[in-house]
């Protein structure tokens, strides 16, 4: 299945060095176990915010396609 619109692969949200600093920070001092489990979390929460599993698959199928 495809979502009703394209994926936006560019930058859409307003500060990428923002985010990217506190995903840095948040990894600081983590094991790379605690790390990945972190990320895992992450994934999760993001994707229960979107709520929309068609487009997640397709996000997934993007991802691993970069």
């Amino acid at each position: 299945m495809k979502p009703d619109t394209p994926l936006t692969t560019r930058l859409h949200f307003q500060d990428a060095d923002a985010f990217y600093e506190c995903l840095l920070d948040a990894h600081q001092g983590l094991s790379r176990e605690e790390s990945e489990l972190l990320n895992a979390r992450l994934i999760l929460l993001m994707a229960n915010q979107l709520g929309d599993t068609v487009v997640l698959k397709a996000c997934i199928t993007a991802a691993r396609k970069t």
